[in-house]
């Protein structure tokens, strides 16, 4: 059209002699767009592949900083796993999150709702051009798997909406424009959500021979999680325990736990067994746009060249996370006595680097260290954590790095990019769904059917991993870091109860930092009970970061929907959230 328009903007002379020229034919106003490609075009297979890579593309939250998956702010700060880190003035979006003092002009909000609706529109694109499709080399089996892609990414971006706004307007391709803008939201979307993922379960192949698109192992991982968000136990079993005996990666590798905890989360070991769906990250590629944007700002702060990233010092981990990997006798102290004066880990809080200190002798789950940067203890092979000269502002923060997800100091150059403002543009994935995650929500699903001694067995494999002395953190003389002791269950449940105590345990430790951790706390019934809990004693120890922090229901068990996007569509399609 803009072609068009430029044509009729030109000289009367111009189109008389056109006239002149063209008089028995007006083929000369059907002039295709310049520097745009037309559907017909687009929907070759070809044209279909672009648009999905741009649908995965967004998994990352390219463009809207908080609508990426790994979920840091939205899922494990409002989760009590972790404060904003760094200090008060920077980035104070985020003070609104751990304080709970979001509003409907909210930036977090704003950017997470306008980040997933990009991926829903992304996806839509691909199944529209796919519907259009005449291609003769898109064979059924082609059209299939492009379909169960497109509907399992359209999948994730609904899920991600759902767990964080409740509600809202579920889009398919033959909307136009203008239906789109009237659809009402709904807070009833799980069965549009389970739909997507299930086709994909159905339909993708087992295997691909790229690593990163979803197959079906993938979509039936998700779609068991949605199952179990709906409380459809015996739904999500069965799905679940097939992932869990039949899945397999992409190159048809059974899945199954790394050896060692820490390589979950290590670049060397990108799409290993353990990961069943994860944002593809690449470093050194000529731009850092496909590192992983994520977790660019959660490094320790001015570390110059003897740490990582050198900026800036957020996600600190909070006191609450760190005293969580304390044990009794091997096992985690499931009534959270392990906050009292006795229990607490040693903490070099309000000393400085070069004031004398001693590491905590008391005995800690070894996945602590690899999960918190603290004092003394080696930090990802850049020498042991100096604590002060790490931390950005101690009085504001707290003691305490983020260790997941920082890369290694024999990665720097190679699987870091430092082409940019700073060095922690870095190309560890992000896993959406790791096996460990799977094999807790099977245990989840065994036990709410009363299958207590199967999900005892499969918290005891993920506890079994984490007690490999292999994938300790040592010294350099070869000694543990620490005082590393963990056991596993070896006594049946006491009854329903006492397993589910034990399952919402090992989800906090095992995919601490993850962002979990806030939407399981919900979905339990128990947010309120934990994050009071929490709050309360942190601001013991960080009054300023947590200054007015309240947890109101129901106000705060969902996001508001974004001010900005109400007054588009107006109320009466688009409600606000109740108490903003």
């Amino acid at each position: 059209m803009k072609a068009l328009n430029r044509f009729f903007l030109l000289p009367l002379a111009t189109l008389f002699m056109a006239g002149l020229l063209w008089t028995c034919s007006e083929d000369f106003l059907e002039v295709e767009p310049r520097g745009a490609l037309g559907e017909a075009i687009l929907s070759s297979e070809a044209g279909i592949e672009g648009a999905l890579l741009g649908a995965y593309a967004q998994l990352g939250g390219r463009g809207n900083y908080f609508s990426g998956a790994s979920n840091w702010a939205n899922g494990s700060i409002q989760g009590g796993e972790a404060n904003k880190g760094t200090n008060d003035g920077d980035f104070t979006d985020i003070n609104e999150v751990v304080r709970y003092l979001l509003e409907s002009t909210s930036r977090v909000p704003s950017d997470r709702w306008n980040g997933l609706f990009e991926g829903v529109a992304r996806s839509n694109a691909a199944l529209r051009l796919l519907s259009l499709s005449t291609d003769p080399l898109l064979t059924d089996a082609d059209k299939a798997r492009l379909e169960g892609e497109a509907r399992f990414l359209r999948g994730h971006y609904y899920f991600q909406l759902k767990i964080s706004f409740n509600q809202a307007p579920f889009l398919t391709p033959e909307l136009s424009v203008e239906e789109q803008q009237v659809v009402v939201s709904s807070a009833d979307i799980w069965d549009e959500i389970e739909a997507d993922f299930r086709f994909g379960y159905e339909n993708l192949p087992e295997t691909l021979p790229e690593a990163g698109r979803a197959n079906k192992w993938a979509a039936g991982a998700y779609l068991g999680k949605t199952l179990l968000y709906q409380e459809k136990w015996a739904e999500a079993r069965t799905v679940l325990r097939d992932v869990v005996t039949n899945g397999q990666t992409t190159n048809g590798q059974p899945y199954g736990l790394l050896d060692n905890y820490a390589d979950a989360f290590n670049a060397e070991f990108d799409n290993s067994r353990e990961s069943v769906f994860a944002v593809q990250a690449a470093a050194n590629s000529g731009t850092t746009n496909i590192a992983n944007p994520d977790f660019v700002l959660n490094f320790p702060h001015n570390t110059g060249a003897d740490g990582p990233g050198n900026c800036c010092g957020f996600f600190q981990p909070s006191f609450d996370l760190a005293n969580s990997f304390r044990t009794s006798n091997g096992l985690p102290l499931l009534d959270n006595s392990y906050n009292s004066p006795a229990n607490r880990l040693a903490n070099d809080q309000g000393l400085e680097g070069n004031d004398p200190f001693t590491p905590d002798a008391g005995p800690v789950d070894p996945r602590l260290d690899h999960s918190v940067g603290r004092r003394g203890i080696p930090y990802l092979g850049w020498g042991p954590h100096p604590g002060f000269p790490f931390i950005r502002d101690q009085p504001y923060a707290g003691p305490y790095s983020p260790k997941k997800f920082v890369y290694y100091a024999s990665q720097e150059g190679s699987l870091s990019d430092g082409t940019s403002w700073t060095r922690g543009y870095a190309s560890m994935n992000y896993n959406i769904i790791r096996f460990a995650d799977v094999l807790l929500m099977l245990a989840e699903a065994e036990i709410e059917t009363d299958n207590l001694d199967a999900g005892r067995t499969l918290i005891n494999q993920v506890r079994a991993r984490a007690a490999n002395p292999d994938g300790w953190i040592k010294n350099e003389d070869g000694s543990n870091a620490a005082n590393y002791v963990i056991a596993t269950y070896d006594m049946p449940f006491a009854n329903k109860d006492a397993a589910l105590t034990a399952l919402y345990f090992e989800r906090k430790l095992e995919l601490s930092g993850e962002g979990h951790r806030f939407f399981d706390l919900r979905r339990w019934g128990i947010a309120k009970t934990e994050l009071d809990r929490i709050i309360a004693h942190e601001q013991q120890f960080l009054p300023a970061s947590y200054a007015g922090a309240v947890f109101t229901v129901p106000q705060d068990l969902f996001y508001p929907i974004p001010q900005r996007q109400i007054d588009i569509q107006g109320p009466d399609v688009l409600p606000q959230n109740p108490g903003y």
